[in-house]
């Protein structure tokens, strides 16, 4: 992945973050205090922007690795991305009463691909071409 496609991914979900967080607290906020639903919407936004800013970070960084540990880092982002559209993307909709089966099956699929893109940032830490740097 290159650094820009990280960077816009990165200013996209912190935008679409930050859109949603506001939405939330404004516009739903009567909506989702009666159906008892803020605290997944908050924890929706939390998760969408915690990744929007990782995904930032692991731009910058990959401007400054090469081969192995910036395809980790790639990965990475991908992982995050999908954490966000599954997870919190779930919780959204949860906060608005979609059906329960749709958070079941993927808020969990979420949360696996937020902990396999930790653990690749962990492991281009690891990586001989990172170390060298």
């Amino acid at each position: 992945m290159k650094s820009h496609h990280a960077l816009l991914t990165a200013g996209l979900l912190g935008l679409t973050g930050v859109a949603l967080g506001a939405f939330g607290a404004h516009a739903l906020r009567q909506q989702l205090t009666e159906l008892g639903t803020r605290d997944r919407w908050e924890t929706a936004v939390h998760y969408h922007l915690i990744h929007s800013v990782a995904i930032f970070a692991a731009a910058l960084w990959l401007r400054l690795v090469p081969g192995q540990a910036a395809r980790r880092l790639g990965w990475a982002v991908r992982c995050w991305v999908t954490g966000v559209f599954l997870f919190s993307g779930s919780l959204y909709l949860l906060a608005l009463k979609a059906p329960t089966w749709l958070g079941a099956s993927t808020a969990p699929l979420g949360g696996i691909a937020f902990l396999c893109g930790w653990a690749c940032v962990a492991a281009a830490s690891l990586a001989k071409d990172n170390r060298a740097a």
